[in-house]
């Protein structure tokens, strides 16, 4: 039996450029905004704060543009709790964080250690532990750590350093992940 060909490709033609547009469609990890592209026109942030005791289920990106008040809203969930301080944190950031959350196709939010710090706050730290860097991105709202309860740290870190958009420490023994958008980096057990 024989399968007439109308559009007068060969099979062999019609297979490469089915893999050509896979290829083209698949998505890149080369930063998180990237990968976030092929995700549809939304971009979502969930976290919540033992701290605090606030929680936050935010879109805070619509379509290609970030929705300025729900910006306004994370960074204020960021803040120093110890100072009060608010800081513009970096979006590469809170893209890191989402599309590493996407990747694990986690329904839990993030639970948010620290986000922005003070400079004051990231010194108090900083004489209390060897583990806080002097020039920490925290003080330049660059950086989060985090923590969920339904993975593990490694999961956690692997989807944030397949995103290969910064920094991601990872810290078994304190149960939390780091995750930054300065150099593409990764440390930790």
């Amino acid at each position: 039996m024989t399968i007439e060909n109308p559009t007068g490709f060969s099979r062999r033609a019609l297979l490469g450029a089915f893999a050509a547009t896979i290829v083209t469609a698949a998505p890149t990890f080369s930063n998180a905004a990237g990968f976030l592209r092929g995700s549809g026109d939304i971009r979502r942030i969930r976290m919540y704060s033992g701290r605090t005791g606030e929680r936050i289920d935010m879109i805070y990106w619509i379509e290609g543009d970030y929705v300025r008040e729900a910006v306004k809203e994370v960074n204020h969930f960021m803040r120093d709790w110890r100072t009060d301080g608010v800081k513009s944190m970096d979006l590469r950031t809170i893209d890191i964080m989402s599309a590493a959350h996407n990747l694990m196709d986690a329904n839990e939010p993030y639970m948010l250690l620290s986000g922005y710090r003070s400079p004051q706050t990231n010194a108090m730290l900083r004489s209390r532990s060897r583990g806080v860097a002097k020039n920490s991105l925290h003080v330049k709202g660059q950086a989060a750590d985090l923590r969920l309860s339904t993975r593990s740290v490694s999961q956690m870190a692997r989807a944030a350093a397949a995103c290969n958009g910064g920094g991601v420490g990872k810290y078994s023994r304190s149960n939390f992940v780091h995750m930054d958008c300065g150099v593409v980096r990764t440390w930790g057990r």
